[in-house]
């Protein structure tokens, strides 16, 4: 048995799609549907064993009521980097998953676990995945931090792989309100109104609409997760993004070919909330990746966003 764990989110569930196509069907979802929400929508066709919440899947874990695991992907966490709680943040994120690594370690499983690129920070000290003395921005990533810490500082780094996401956009991300990319808000803003509205730049280094990200499709993080599943060998903290930065202004220009329209870009102050926590560039160094998985290759900014508006976006069926 595979457990997934935030299995009907975002990426979550854009792997289970992945893991059913490569013939896995015995996975455990580990994640909450809400109430209110549609993130159940990210199931729908998907084969898996049962969905548990969180805090059952944690008595289980204690009782050891879970069954024979060979792999657990914990892609579960609270992802809001404007998320104050920082009580929460730390049990979520940094507690909870101490005690799935730990339960993973104890079975001899396999484990994979996303880590972020908000553990950077502003950058200061770059973005290779080797630096430890990193300063996060927010609580989120403070919370992450604290735990890739744990994995090294307790030997781990060696046996299991925690993946820095960098800018993650792709299917099944519409359940995640202010927190989905720009590219699912863009196409949104250009059927409304026909335009796209980017923040101005608050740094003289870059013009509006030039700050630079590392944009990563979701399809992308999904193969390079299917290939560590496979690969116990490879193991390690290691950045997954493309390793080339792209401006704000890119994204916008591709969606818009993407929907066979001009360009029209609207600039806007940026909030006072995120001054002093925004990253005005991200850039993954990929050398640890690509030299433990050569084969690994990630579409164009491009591309990805064509497949994404065009297959998602603007199909009858949104999800993957």
């Amino acid at each position: 048995m595979i457990v997934l764990t935030g299995g009907a989110g975002f990426i979550g569930s854009c792997l289970l799609a992945t893991l059913n196509a490569r013939g896995h069907e015995d996975v455990l979802i580990v994640d909450s549907l809400g109430s209110a929400g549609e993130k159940w929508k990210n199931l729908v066709g998907k084969t898996f064993i049962d969905i548990v919440s969180k805090e059952d899947f944690r008595d289980q874990m204690l009782v050891g009521d879970v069954g024979d695991v060979r792999a657990v992907i914990h892609m579960g966490a609270c992802s809001a980097t404007t998320e104050t709680d920082a009580d929460y943040l730390y049990d979520n994120n940094t507690k909870y998953s101490i005690d799935v690594a730990e339960f993973a370690f104890e079975r001899g499983a396999r484990f994979i676990y996303a880590s972020s690129a908000a553990t950077y920070g502003n950058g200061s000290h770059g973005y290779a995945d080797t630096t430890v003395d990193l300063e996060p921005m927010n609580m989120y990533g403070f919370s992450k931090h604290l735990f890739d810490l744990w994995v090294r500082r307790n030997g781990h780094a060696d046996r299991c792989v925690g993946l820095k996401f960098f800018n993650v956009f792709g299917p099944n991300e519409y359940h995640k309100g202010a927190m989905s990319s720009m590219v699912f808000k863009a196409v949104q803003q250009i059927r409304e109104t026909g335009s796209i509205t980017l923040f101005r730049s608050n740094d003289a280094a870059f013009p509006d609409g030039g700050q630079m990200r590392d944009f990563i499709y979701v399809k992308d993080c999904c193969d390079v997760i299917m290939e560590l599943l496979e690969r116990p060998d490879v193991n390690g903290i290691l950045n997954l993004g493309t390793g080339q930065a792209r401006t704000w202004n890119d994204l916008a220009a591709a969606v818009f070919a993407a929907m066979g329209r001009e360009p029209n870009i609207r600039y806007i102050d940026m909030p006072e909330h995120l001054r002093g926590q925004y990253q005005n560039y991200t850039q993954a160094d990929m050398t640890s990746l690509r030299s433990l998985i050569p084969s690994a290759a990630f579409r164009s900014l491009e591309d990805s966003i064509a497949d994404y508006v065009q297959r998602h976006l603007l199909a009858e069926r949104r999800t993957y």
